[in-house]
């Protein structure tokens, strides 16, 4: 068992070598301790290199390296230091790695291409969609921290600034910029532009989201940032965000369904045939 566990070594260590060393007398470019380096071989190892075949300077170069390359990996084999069996399941590994990973590399840019991603936008629309409001508020805030004191005197504040508004003693972008503590939105009147549902305080959406109708103000509420009230501007409205927000996104959707797909049937492709468990596996 032994013997053939190492002549198995042995072979594949030869077919993984035999691009570099098998060729014909017309295609040797050196002998290496008496084996013979092919131009085929050379050729293959410029692709990898993306290295342009007309450059003849850095294809002598190339060559150069590529020989000296064969004949220092030779004298290591040849030493024995390095375990054999070992380094012939790294380079099993990395053969099935780069396999699995070339393939995929081609398989996925022929199948899902800019055009697939741009159909899939168009026939998922809905999926794609969200409801937008364009709203204004006043904030009083508070901290987790605050005693329930100081957090009485805050809403007591914010509903005096609420009383302005509703009772038309001032705007509500007067008040917005004299009253409320969120200062970036208070120098626009309150203004927060256009809000997705959803993407705020459940609260806040809440609010906006529910029924509020257009030029409404609506009464004192809380949330974790503060007490609020919020004034709607425009809207609710569905909208779909547009395609390049989203392209990146679908096209990973896309790749990850397909990769599965097609690994579910390259394994079906093949018939694979368990003779014993490993040592690791239950029985």
């Amino acid at each position: 068992m032994k013997s053939i566990k190492k002549w198995c070594v042995g072979l594949l260590f030869a077919v993984f070598f035999v691009s570099l060393w098998g060729c014909g007398e017309e295609d040797v470019i050196a002998r290496v301790d008496g084996k013979a380096l092919s131009r085929s071989g050379l050729e293959s190892h410029l692709a990898f290199k993306r290295v342009d075949s007309s450059d003849g300077k850095r294809v002598g170069l190339m060559e150069e390296s590529f020989v000296n390359r064969a004949a220092l990996a030779a004298a290591i084999e040849k030493s024995g230091v390095l375990d054999k069996e070992l380094m012939a399941a790294e380079l099993e590994e990395f053969r099935r790695e780069m396999l699995i990973s070339r393939y995929f590399e081609r398989f996925l840019a022929e199948a899902v291409t800019d055009e697939t991603v741009l159909t899939y936008y168009n026939t998922h629309g809905s999926e794609y969609e969200e409801e937008r409001a364009r709203v204004a508020h006043i904030l009083v805030r508070t901290r987790p921290d605050m005693e329930e004191s100081e957090r009485k005197a805050r809403l007591t504040a914010l509903q005096e600034a609420w009383s302005l508004v509703r009772t038309g003693r001032k705007g509500f972008e007067e008040v917005a910029e004299s009253h409320s503590e969120d200062r970036i939105s208070a120098k626009k009147g309150g203004d927060l532009g256009w809000i997705a549902k959803g993407s705020i305080d459940p609260g806040f959406s809440e609010k906006v989201f529910g029924g509020l109708e257009v030029g409404t103000v609506s009464e004192p509420f809380e949330t974790p940032f503060g007490y609020h009230v919020v004034k709607l501007l425009e809207g609710p409205a569905t909208v779909r965000k547009p395609f390049s927000s989203v392209s990146g996104d679908i096209r990973y959707q896309l790749r990850s369904a397909a990769r599965v797909a097609e690994m579910e049937r390259l394994q079906k492709s093949v018939k694979v045939e368990r003779i014993s468990k490993g040592k690791g596996n239950p029985s």
